[in-house]
């Protein structure tokens, strides 16, 4: 291979990876959207650390987003994507056309159920439907020793665990921490989206979940009281419309009564017609 290879057909992929393979190369992955940003390269550079070859995928991938309108926003880039992950440390990018990830009459689909259903789940119904099916074609295309995933997408992050654990799949999925903007707001594909006025509020998000950590570490274990404490720091940003604050139990995602095990503490906040998440995971 090359420095960097971009190609967008499925036998592209696996001949240039069975060559590796052959050599006894491990496989790095990194699955996303395109639209690379901090987060996305963090990933690149831990599969650059930890594997022989490093591949990323860029697939909008359209089974997973509810409205149409919110599809056609997603922003597309890839000759900047394609120079991101090159200097990142990817070594090949595969960038498919839908038509090839989702041949006419595909009817297929995988569903991990229970875990979807909360959260983001609640409100974009089949969302999560279409992401596993796509991580799993991507995952057979490929077929890594590794996939690499950020913790600040926590339902998706459990949801593919799950998955990977539920059907045998043969990889580890490696978590890696969220990369935060100086002023703490995750870094998201979306952020570039935010109008001047919501991209100076939509750091409370953060802050709002740094404060219940706070609460935790100095007692307070009712999450009744700990939402409130996170709505309240929120009704500072007037552009703000909450979606949902929860606290759920970190492996199961149901809500919990109280900080008495490991919990994911869950945001997703509209600025506009911008939809931000974040979290912050409590062990006790």
């Amino acid at each position: 291979m090359s420095a960097i290879d971009c190609v967008d057909t499925i036998a592209e992929v696996r001949a240039g990876l069975d060559a590796a393979r052959s050599r006894g190369a491990s496989i790095g992955f990194v699955p996303t959207m395109g639209a690379l940003h901090e987060g996305h390269l963090a990933l690149i550079r831990e599969a650059r650390d930890r594997d022989d070859v490093v591949v990323v995928s860029i697939f909008v991938n359209p089974t997973q987003f509810n409205a149409a309108e919110d599809l056609a926003k997603y922003p597309r880039d890839l000759d900047r994507d394609l120079a991101l992950a090159a200097e990142a440390g990817a070594d090949l990018v595969f960038a498919p056309q839908v038509a090839e990830m989702y041949p006419p009459g595909a009817t297929t689909w995988v569903d991990v159920e229970g875990l979807t259903e909360g959260l983001c789940g609640a409100a974009r119904p089949g969302h999560f439907r279409g992401v596993c099916t796509v991580v799993t074609k991507l995952f057979n295309i490929v077929g890594p020793d590794r996939a690499y995933f950020g913790e600040k997408d926590a339902q998706q992050l459990a949801v593919i665990k799950r998955m990977v654990r539920d059907l045998d799949m043969r990889l580890e999925i490696v978590p890696c921490p969220t990369v935060r903007e100086t002023d703490g707001l995750a870094m998201s594909s979306r952020n570039v989206r935010l109008t001047p006025e919501a991209r100076a509020q939509a750091p409370l998000l953060y802050r709002a979940l740094t404060e219940a950590l706070v609460a935790v570490e100095n007692g307070e274990r009712d999450a009744v009281r700990l939402k409130a404490g996170i709505c309240g720091v929120l009704a500072d940003a007037d552009l703000a419309r909450i979606d949902y604050v929860e606290v759920v139990d970190a492996e199961t995602l149901q809500p919990v009564v109280s900080v008495d095990r490991p919990v994911l503490i869950a945001v997703a906040v509209f600025f506009g017609d911008v939809r931000l998440i974040d979290n912050v995971t409590v062990g006790v």
